[in-house]
């Protein structure tokens, strides 16, 4: 039996301001764009990887209560959740770029382990390791 993984989520506090992140700083587009009532179905893509989504994702009904939502924006914007990693060809060129277009990175380029890596937070708070793929 083949499986595959299609698509993994983030909690974002503002789905428009993280929209607009991935799509205008980091080059993503949009896949999918819905809505039902208040619940918005929001992915994107990085470009060249069509068989993979980004769900950028509002905690709240009806998935969560609104104590639960409060809790999971807090831990978000801490930058407890686990990191993402974005790969790269180049660590240091993607870097230059990417400040140009207004991304802050926690990190600078550093060369460790054989290979480039460097450090940002989008909007909400989640973590991402940008890694200069290897060979």
């Amino acid at each position: 039996m083949s499986q595959t993984v299609n698509m993994a989520g983030v909690y974002v506090r503002d789905q428009d301001e993280a929209l607009a992140f991935y799509v205008d700083k980091l080059g993503f587009v949009v896949h999918t764009d819905v809505r039902n009532g208040d619940y918005r179905w929001l992915t994107v893509q990085a470009a060249g990887q069509p068989a993979f989504q980004l769900g950028l994702f509002r905690p709240g009904p009806p998935m969560h209560d609104a104590a639960t939502a409060q809790a999971l924006n807090e831990l978000v914007a801490k930058g407890a959740m686990p990191p993402l990693v974005l790969h790269v060809d180049n660590c240091r060129a993607a870097y230059e770029r990417l400040s140009q277009h207004g991304v802050e990175f926690t990190q600078a380029p550093v060369e460790r382990y054989g290979t480039v890596d460097a450090g940002f937070r989008d909007p909400s708070g989640n973590g991402w390791k940008m890694l200069q793929r290897q060979g």
